[in-house]
């Protein structure tokens, strides 16, 4: 299909784009560089490393700035429309889909649907409509080969995106997402640094930590109560040595530090990723653009046809269908609503699944184990094991909920294709978060809490509860989190890669068998024909991308009190992510139609969400998951020497074995098999502040405990309080657009109007010169010629009546009425007004 010059200028001011205007000698204007993250700042000394990791200027230049306007045809003369580039490959791809997305295909009056290439690509009449790529990878000189050589290719890792190219050859929706990318990336590398600096300090001070110690040292003989009812046996503490080892890796006092950084990191990240975005608009000419001006989805009024009400669109000054509130919107919103609150329950319900698969696996492992002391290792596999499997299952889901999510927004007449983007884009987030972080939530605040004591255990169905290991639940947390982020991440990156090259394999055994006869008669092979087998990208094959990226994003900062490394392990996956993607779009998929959007929409207002929530988590898991606030309790209020030292053997209660339920109960409890074979343990102990046996309140919580308590509440309350004014003061310091652009802004804009002042003054010296030639030209006829009568328009920008005009006027004797029509218009009355308005005996000519 192509698109005629003047279709282009129609529909370019239909869609009211932005194009470049006539330059005017003298006008000039110094653009400020842009954002560079990384290098920005660097003194002279590090030019050598910035043009190292800076864009190759020689193989993509700096594009000049162009002063641009909202098109429009009757000013016309204000733009370079004899530019070549006037009209990109991007608006004739965007104008043209525009125009297919619309185009009515039946006389039918009753089949409100029957339009738009999507239908006709649904019912098979066409096999595929797409735009071309600029030539195949191995073509010298086209843009495609280069930004595969120098954009896609992996070792490029290093250097910064040609962003103003990805624009101008993929459109301004997939450039902004690779510019967040890239953002994102840099960003995370001083979180990497100082992650990994916190793990190494771990690392390092492991062997002086007092409590891990004391857990490994098999002289203390500590016996641990049994942790299952059935086929649970005594256990020695020095058992759990390698788990206590770990578990101190994430559990120290840089964890805080750590968490108090990150929740400072994600805020800054997004103050400074509108400072950036607020320069990436500017130069792409997105500023001002407001998404009612977007025209309505074709399948919204569709759907609306039969609604006859109307109401004006105050943006566009238009009339639109009315969506009955009552009759239409609210039903479909409850109906969405309350699908969405199901497909929530099913991810709980998958989670308690996994629960009951580990509790299983416990009892199954240890009735068959033959070691009293492999306790810790049957958890430890249990964990690894439940991890994979709930990953399992939230793949699976993913796939329903992407599907379920589309048929509902579909039902909530939403009007313009971003809003529908970016209600798709909240239910499905809403499903995934709760698919990926319900186990993470279950294991960072509830597995472990409410157990009980041995002496009466809080049952759920009749079955124990899940207990956490010794130091709490933190190293399982960590597991769960590494297990899901890094699977994840990796499982994505090769189902990416290996499904484009299968549907490419498949589109070219279909374009074998149904075009052969085609391709026999080309010499060489059209554009059209090579693309053909390419896969489509279609209108949301971006959302994947988003999605992969932004729940990332919530391992990185919602729980990296827990896991240190992940801000390392997602730097290593975007640094090939970004690539990855770049050599997908140019290798594997047509090329996409482009789209104009300002900014990357609700993503932002979810990242954000995201930073605050992750304030409470983070404060929330050192209170009350990790062991941070009771060795800090002991080191203040309990120890002498302000040391650890008597912190193991303090954090465990004892307990009267005599009293086991079992022993109390016979006929309610069995006894476990294989107990009776071991010597009699007169106490076990077990991680709790609780009386010992005995005492007058034996077996509750300790006065120790509600100290405790008091003291992690207090935690959560000024860690969260001194993070909030931190975040407060970064907002405060950074502004959403820096000063340099502001003030460029605004002189552009004085510019602009200047251009356009110049260009009417222009048009009117020049038409002004047409028209006193136009009048000498009258004048001639009236010495020479009869009276005749005509009405002269001397149109816009006309000159100021002259004295020569005086004379006409006065030759006339005009009426006071036409004298000031002639000085306001510059138009001469006809004979008929003439006559009409002073009953002059004799015509007057002109």
């Amino acid at each position: 299909i192509h698109a005629p010059k003047e279709v282009l200028r129609r529909y370019g001011e239909i869609l009211k784009l932005r194009l470049p205007m006539k330059e005017i000698l003298g006008k000039q204007i110094d653009v400020q560089p842009r954002t560079n993250f990384i290098v920005e700042g660097f003194n002279t000394q590090c030019e050598k490393i910035k043009s190292i990791i800076s864009v190759d200027q020689e193989k993509f230049p700096e594009r000049g700035h162009r002063f641009t306007a909202i098109y429009s045809r009757d000013r016309e003369y204000l733009f370079d429309v004899d530019s070549p580039c006037f009209f990109t490959p991007a608006i004739h791809s965007r104008i043209v889909q525009f125009i297919l997305d619309r185009k009515r295909f039946s006389d039918n009056p009753n089949d409100d649907f029957s339009f738009g290439i999507e239908r006709l690509l649904n019912e098979n009449i066409y096999t595929a409509a797409y735009p071309l790529h600029d030539g195949d990878l191995n073509k010298p000189g086209s843009m495609r080969k280069l930004l595969y050589t120098e954009w896609a290719a992996v070792k490029r890792w290093y250097r910064y995106q040609p962003l103003d190219y990805v624009k101008e050859y993929f459109g301004v929706k997939i450039a902004l997402y690779f510019a967040w990318l890239g953002f994102y990336t840099h960003m995370l590398m001083p979180a990497s640094v100082v992650g990994l600096l916190c793990f190494l300090y771990s690392c390092i001070s492991i062997y002086h930590h007092k409590p891990s110690n004391d857990v490994c040292n098999p002289e203390l003989n500590i016996t641990m109560c049994p942790q299952c009812d059935n086929f649970c046996y005594y256990w020695d503490l020095s058992a759990a040595c390698t788990q206590a080892r770990i578990t101190y890796l994430f559990d120290n006092a840089s964890t805080v530090f750590f968490a108090i950084f990150m929740s400072i990191w994600a805020v800054t990240f997004l103050e400074l990723w509108k400072r950036y975005s607020a320069e990436i608009t500017h130069r792409w000419d997105l500023t001002g653009f407001d998404v009612q001006e977007e025209h309505p989805r074709p399948q919204y009024l569709a759907r609306l046809s039969h609604v006859k009400r109307k109401q004006l669109n105050i943006i566009t000054n238009s009339m639109e269908p009315h969506v009955p509130f009552w009759r239409m919107r609210v039903p479909a919103t409850i109906f969405s609503f309350s699908v969405v609150l199901l497909l929530v329950a099913l991810a709980f319900a998958a989670v308690a699944a996994v629960v009951l698969y580990r509790m299983s696996l416990m009892t199954a492992l240890r009735l068959y184990g033959k070691s009293r002391d492999n306790s810790s290792y049957v958890m430890f596999f249990t964990n690894v094991t439940a991890a994979c499997i709930n990953l399992c299952c939230i793949v699976v889901f993913n796939w329903m909920y992407s599907y379920l999510a589309e048929y509902l927004t579909e039902l909530e007449f939403i009007r313009t294709q971003t809003q529908f983007d970016d209600s798709l884009t909240l239910k499905i987030y809403l499903l995934q978060f709760v698919n990926y972080y319900a186990s993470i939530f279950y294991i960072a605040f509830f597995k472990g809490k409410f157990v009980g004591h041995p002496k009466e255990y809080n049952r759920f169905l009749g079955h124990r509860q899940e207990e956490c290991a010794l130091g709490g639940c933190l190293l399982e947390l960590c597991i769960q989190l590494g297990i899901i982020m890094i699977g994840k991440q990796a499982m994505n990156t090769v189902l990416e890669m290996c499904f484009p090259l299968f549907f490419k394999w498949m589109n070219t055994l279909k374009f074998k068998a149904g075009l052969q006869k085609e391709q026999s008669s080309y010499k060489t092979k059209p554009q059209w024909v090579k693309d053909y087998k390419l896969v489509e990208w279609g209108p949301r094959s971006l959302f994947p991308e988003y999605l992969e990226m932004v729940l990332q994003y919530g391992f990185v900062t919602i729980f990296v009190a827990a896991f240190p490394l992940a801000p390392l392990f997602a730097l290593l996956n975007n640094i090939l992510e970004m690539r990855l993607d770049a050599r997908k779009l140019l290798t594997y998929y047509r090329r996409p139609v482009t789209q104009r959007v300002r900014d990357i929409g609700v993503w932002y207002r979810i990242l954000d969400s995201i930073g605050k929530l992750s304030v409470i988590t983070n404060g929330l898991i050192i209170a009350f998951t990790s062991n941070f606030i009771p060795r800090l309790v002991y080191r203040f209020h309990v120890s002498k020497h302000f040391s650890l030292n008597g912190f193991l053997n303090h954090s465990l209660s004892v307990f009267n074995t005599s009293e086991f339920e079992f022993r109390r109960f016979p006929d309610r409890y069995q006894e476990p098999s294989g107990l009776e074979s071991y010597k009699e343990v007169p106490i076990c102990r077990y991680v709790d502040y609780r009386e010992p046996p005995g005492a007058p309140n034996e077996y509750e919580h300790s006065a120790l405990f509600w100290h405790i308590l008091a003291a992690r509440l207090a935690f959560v309350v000024i860690f969260e309080n001194v993070v909030a004014c931190v975040i407060i003061l970064v907002k405060w310091l950074i502004p959403d657009v820096p000063r340099a652009l502001r003030d460029q802004i605004r002189r552009e804009n004085y510019l602009t109007n200047e251009i356009i002042i110049k260009q009417e003054a222009l048009r009117a010296t020049s038409t002004c010169e047409e028209s006193k030639k136009q009048f000498d030209n009258l004048k001639m006829i009236a010495d020479v010629s009869p009276p005749i009568t005509r009405r002269v328009t001397l149109g816009v920008g006309a000159c100021p009546v002259t004295p020569d005009d005086w004379d006409l006027i006065i030759d006339r004797s005009l009426s006071e009425s036409e004298v000031d029509l002639v000085t306001h218009s510059n138009t001469f009355p006809s004979d008929s007004q003439s006559k009409s308005n002073d009953d002059a005996k004799t015509p007057t000519s002109v």
